[in-house]
């Protein structure tokens, strides 16, 4: 008799590719025989897999890879990984249960285990900007232009870059496969606001398998303008972008190295307009790179050919008297626009009508888990299939028009826009994704307040896909086939399938990626002001705020003001949202099958992120927090205080 214990190995292995981990446990419980095949490394690589795909991050030590993990090591990870990101779609973060510190010493001289860690900072120094790199290590920047690497676990400084000067550090990337830490810092040179002359220092911090991690100069290039944004693109290939912005027209300029190693620069003027409420970000794909622009209400990409840009390649040198100029401008080969997708009407009415903030600390967005669990998600099956319980939930499906934004330009404006791509260890079937984040503020003039929303999507490149190319506008259409054409002409050959990462995710999650997800309860961030050098701003500002907000793929924690603009208190409290994973997963969240078995399902068109206030401890004043941080795959918030300590907050 043939049962499903007595099933081959490689059909019980294609069984377990349609479950989640939830289902994985119960399988282990059934019998000896499949919990034998259910505690195998391809059915945990499976599960890994889905993670990713949902973009939550494996929690890995230092530079460990998929490879370096034994069979226990990725058990651990991914059941670790389901069940932090279960309880923070479900419950919110609480501080760790596992106490993963050295407490100080009890009364008896026992030693003890806490949820936090405090470690120094660097001495007599500000911290201007602080990240995590791996579990074990964090990068900081100081006020004076120092970078430090800190050793998180023994409390000491491991390498430290000094120029002895000022310096900010604009951009930074973690290489895993490498074991380096890219990263670029800059300065003012001139004065002039619409020609501003600025030097950049490539450098890269890498950490040998064994010995002392070391910093190396990598490059020095000069930009000419007001630069929005530096991109390391592609460290394997020394591949760097700037936007500046062009004070003549107004437009976009398009700075590149294609090789940072090589003494030459492309610099062009893309005729993109550049609008005060834009959010930009720079992305590779394919031998392509493409601008991708965020307005209110649409997105849109614009994408150039490395083949394309090589023909405006100009020498540089390192000679005081060296200025990079303009080319020419150069328009995309191809550009695609897609429309975001707003919380139906009714939705956004409620909301905005209910915005007035009640006398006492504002409230949670849900009152309680089980109103969240109680709602049905909308979207469709992962394999596509039509369920009786969807029609109809998508936002403008059989509307004449679209739902209105219900935070427009003006009065919404984008205070800050954060842009994240996965930056962990993946594996090579997981395709890429982004995700934006944007913090939303509504200055009233008469009380001299801003309040402030969030709004979150997850976005691809392209934004339309071939397959889709038929239900599209003729123009997007249209530049999808010129973007395929170009990927094909400049890698000499097609794309496979027609996808850049391999399988295209399921129909239900390219149908929700310009689905815009909110913390529509009106809120106050806590700003802290940093000083502006005169070189920076020679207007005479002195200083300018800076949101003490820090985001994560589909995560957002912040420190905000507990009583609303109204109340003449200034309590703090330490906010976090988990917005709701990508696509295809919120079908499963409503069936309580998100991951981990819990249910944490609504509607697709109203479900947003719900925000939940977090355990801080005891020795943490929030009004001395300079910098945020957040690390989803170690489960860990990291701030920063004036009196020159890091706490490290573990939560589960």
């Amino acid at each position: 008799m043939i049962t499903l214990a007595t099933l081959p190995y490689d059909l019980l292995l294609n069984i377990a590719r349609h479950l989640e981990l939830s289902d994985i446990y119960n399988l282990q419980l059934s019998c000896r025989s499949l919990h034998a095949f259910a505690v195998t490394r391809p059915v945990y690589r499976n599960l890994a897999s889905l993670l990713l795909r949902r973009c939550r991050a494996l929690p890995l030590h230092g530079f460990q890879r998929f490879t370096d993990l034994t069979d226990q090591q990725l058990i651990d990870a991914v059941n670790q990984a389901a069940r932090l990101e279960a309880a923070w779609l479900t419950r919110g973060p609480r501080p760790a249960s596992a106490m993963p510190f050295d407490g100080p010493p009890d009364e008896f001289g026992l030693p003890t285990r806490t949820w936090y860690k405090i470690i120094s900072a660097p001495p007599d120094e500000e911290v201007d900007w602080l990240s995590p790199i791996t579990s074990s290590y964090s990068l900081c920047a100081t006020k004076s232009g120092k970078v430090v690497c800190w050793d998180v676990h023994r409390d000491i400084c491991l390498a430290e870059w000094n120029p002895k000067e000022r310096w900010e550090l604009w951009k930074c990337r973690v290489e895993f496969d490498v074991r380096t830490v890219f990263f670029t810092m800059a300065k003012i040179i001139s004065r002039q606001l619409d020609d501003r002359l600025m030097e950049f220092v490539l450098m890269k911090l890498h950490f040998p398998e064994s010995g002392e991690p070391q910093f190396v100069e990598l490059a020095t290039f000069k930009t000419v303008g007001v630069v929005m944004n530096v991109f390391l693109l592609d460290p394997s290939s020394r591949l760097l972008a700037a936007f500046v912005w062009v004070s003549s027209s107004n437009t976009i300029g398009l700075y590149t190295l294609l090789d940072w190693d090589i003494e030459e620069y492309v610099f062009i003027d893309t005729g993109i307009d550049c609008s005060i409420s834009s959010n930009w970000s720079c992305i590779l794909y394919k031998e392509q790179i493409v601008i991708h622009c965020e307005e209110s209400d649409v997105a849109h990409q614009y994408f150039y050919p490395l083949s394309l840009l090589q023909r405006y390649v100009r020498p540089s040198t390192r000679a005081t008297g060296f200025i990079p100029r303009i080319s020419e401008r150069v328009s995309p080969m191809a550009r695609m626009t897609a429309a975001f997708v707003f919380p139906p009407r009714s939705q956004s009415q409620s909301r905005q009508q209910s915005r007035e903030p009640p006398n006492g600390p504002y409230q949670e967005t849900y009152s309680s888990d089980d109103e969240v669990e109680d709602r049905e998600d909308g979207d469709g099956e992962q394999d596509g299939g039509d369920d009786g319980d969807d029609a109809g939930d998508d936002a403008g499906e059989g509307d004449d028009e679209p739902d209105p934004n219900p935070f427009p330009y003006p009065p919404w404006y984008p205070e800050s826009a954060h842009f994240v791509r996965q930056w962990w260890p993946t594996l090579s079937s997981v395709p890429k994704l982004s995700c934006t984040v944007l913090l939303l503020a509504d200055h009233e003039p008469e009380t001299h307040r801003t309040r402030y929303v969030l709004a979150q999507h997850y976005f691809k490149v392209p934004l339309v896909e071939p397959e889709e190319v038929e239900n599209a506008p003729e123009e997007a259409a249209k530049a999808v086939a010129e973007a395929f054409a170009t990927d094909a002409n400049t890698n000499g050959h097609a794309l496979a399938n027609g996808y850049a990462n391999g399988p295209p995710l399921p129909r239900g999650a390219e149908s929700s990626m310009m689905r815009l997800w909110y913390v529509s309860e009106a809120f106050e961030v806590v700003c802290v002001l940093d000083e502006v050098d005169e070189d920076i701003d020679p207007e005479g500002a002195q200083e300018r705020p800076r949101p003490l907000m820090a985001v994560d793929f589909g995560h957002a924690v912040w420190i905000e003001f507990a009583f609303p603009l109204d109340v003449s208190r200034d309590e703090k409290r330490l906010r976090f949202v988990t917005f709701p994973p990508v696509g295809a997963d919120r079908h499963a969240m409503a069936r309580g099958r998100d991951g981990g078995g819990h249910g944490g399902g609504a509607t697709s068109g109203t479900l947003e992120g719900v925000v939940r206030t977090l355990e801080v401890p005891p020795e943490l004043n929030l009004d001395t927090v300079e910098t945020i941080n957040i690390d989803q795959s170690q489960g860990a918030i990291i701030v920063s205080v004036r009196d020159g300590k890091i706490f490290i907050l573990c939560y589960d």
